[in-house]
């Protein structure tokens, strides 16, 4: 039985944030929202809005007084304040992400490796819990923005073949495994949680996009679709050759890494083992994929 009532939510906002606000107080949690001070965003009345200074350790120490947990989804390149926050909530009494060695060394998940060591520090020194929920990439954003998918311009990459399996997750659902993270936390204490809408190749995630949106207009053959042929190879050494640059950009790097993370042989991007049922998520079938799809085209 969880005493978890009161959390603290940082990074409310962005992709993930709103999904996991909803998420939380569907659930029942009191939540206190960590602002930056100079935010003009507004929330449900029943959300409680606290301006902290991320970058001030006693600000976030003050804000994070009387809450039970802290669910943190603040943008990976805020290392300094992710880490600022975990000493801000071993202050205040108690916890917030890799898992897989191949993973942990690709350059775009530096902060969240450094983030994990930090919890497990804090976790030996001062008592504080703290459980890192793995989801792979966001599903629906993923299909949305025409990286796991271009459903529009009927078009998709396949990756080495495209045949390797990957789970993926709706933000929906991750925030419906953040709310089950906190309803269970002897069972999820101090370790990550692996969670999936899907288990399923580029070209399942193909065969499902083409009964989505068809094959082109008045085309009842596949020639309608692009499926490009690409090397997760040859990805990650353009990455590492933006990286050797004087003033590499991130915006020519690190897609490049998820991709690979994602996609790449022994990155351990599909979740054989899953915390679905402890979570109370269910697996998406066939049928609810290609709906998701049809809504997202």
């Amino acid at each position: 039985m969880s005493n978890i009532a009161k959390v603290a939510l940082a990074g409310a906002t962005g992709n993930l944030g709103p999904a996991i606000l909803e998420q939380l107080l569907a659930a029942g949690f009191q939540v206190k929202v960590l602002t930056r001070q100079s935010s003009s965003h507004k929330f449900p009345d029943s959300v409680e809005a606290a301006p902290v200074d991320y970058d001030a350790l006693d600000s976030l120490a003050a804000a994070l007084q009387g809450q039970d947990a802290l669910v943190s989804t603040l943008a990976d390149l805020a290392l300094e304040k992710q880490l600022l926050l975990i000493e801000a909530a071993s202050q205040a009494g108690f916890g917030s992400n890799t898992e897989n060695e191949k993973t942990s060394k690709l350059p775009s998940y530096g902060t969240k490796t450094a983030v994990l060591e930090a919890l497990k520090r804090e976790a030996d020194k001062s008592g504080m819990t703290y459980t890192a929920v793995i989801n792979g990439p966001f599903f629906d954003w993923g299909v949305r923005a025409g990286w796991l998918v271009n459903l529009p311009g009927r078009e998709i990459n396949h990756w080495d073949g495209g045949d390797r399996v990957f789970s993926t997750t709706t933000l929906a659902s991750i925030g419906k495994a953040v709310a089950g993270v906190l309803k269970h936390p002897a069972e999820t204490r101090n370790r990550a949680v692996y969670v999936q809408d899907a288990a399923l190749s580029g070209r399942d995630l193909a065969r499902y996009a083409k009964k989505a949106v068809g094959v082109g207009a008045g085309d009842d053959s596949e020639q309608g679709w692009k499926e490009n042929q690409l090397s997760v190879d040859e990805v990650v050494k353009d990455g590492y050759a933006e990286l050797q640059k004087e003033n590499p950009n991130p915006a020519n790097f690190a897609m490049k890494f998820i991709t690979a993370a994602v996609f790449g042989e022994g990155y351990g991007a599909h979740f054989e083992k899953n915390d679905n049922e402890l979570l109370g998520l269910k697996e998406m079938s066939e049928d609810e994929i290609v709906a998701m799809l049809k809504r997202l085209a």
